[in-house]
């Protein structure tokens, strides 16, 4: 069932990285970049299951061994190549001057910019990203697939707070995180991004309500 959702997403082109030239060495943290972005884009391209440390280093100039002093295997790699994908392409914070316009935005944007990265990431999950790594599938959930984090949509209830729109001493982090959480399960679920209706449903069907409770 996953492979067949993500099916669309292998046949997606990316570019690949640019020739360089022999006597331009990349050093510290250029290189590892660099070995990522390319790890990310064979896993993209080719799918878990044939990505290799050898394809990695091919696509990136480099060799295996480069490779290896770094990531003990494969799993590592990906795992690497994922956190560092997430890292380098955070999802903007709006500021639309109101709390639930920011959260729309917000969530809108996040969908959007996940779905591949969810879709690629539920594929190698699910094509044996396990073996290699000592870690449970909770803890690669964690990893990997895991919302984006708190801190990330912090500002937008700072804002809302200091707007006098919610009083995040009496909140919990738990019902901050609720609309977040749904768009992970959603996006882990259907392996696209939410449509708006359903955006705007967990917004004002459930959020606000579920805040109004904390009001009292």
């Amino acid at each position: 069932m996953v492979a067949e959702k993500v099916k669309t997403v292998y046949r997606r082109t990316m570019p690949t990285v640019p020739s360089e030239s022999p006597r331009r060495r990349r050093h510290g943290k250029q290189l590892e970049e660099a070995l990522l972005t390319s790890a990310w884009e064979e896993l993209v391209q080719a799918g878990y299951g044939r990505l290799t440390m050898e394809s990695v280093a091919r696509r990136a100039h480099t060799s295996e061994p480069v490779l290896y002093r770094r990531w003990a295997n494969k799993d590592e790699l990906v795992l690497a190549a994922a956190e560092h994908y997430r890292a380098v392409n955070p999802v903007e914070i709006p500021d639309t001057g109101a709390l639930r316009s920011d959260l729309i935005a917000y969530m809108t944007a996040s969908s959007q910019a996940r779905a591949t990265f969810f879709a690629v990431a539920a594929a190698a999950a699910f094509s044996g990203l396990l073996a290699d790594t000592g870690l449970t599938p909770t803890q690669i959930r964690e990893r990997v697939m895991s919302a984006e984090p708190l801190p990330s949509s912090q500002e937008i209830y700072r804002r809302a707070h200091d707007r006098g729109e919610l009083d995040l001493h009496h909140i919990p982090d738990s019902v901050l995180e609720m609309p977040f959480e749904l768009v992970r399960y959603n996006l882990l679920m259907d392996l696209k991004p939410l449509g708006s209706s359903r955006i705007r449903s967990i917004v004002d069907e459930l959020f606000l309500p579920l805040l109004e409770l904390h009001r009292k």
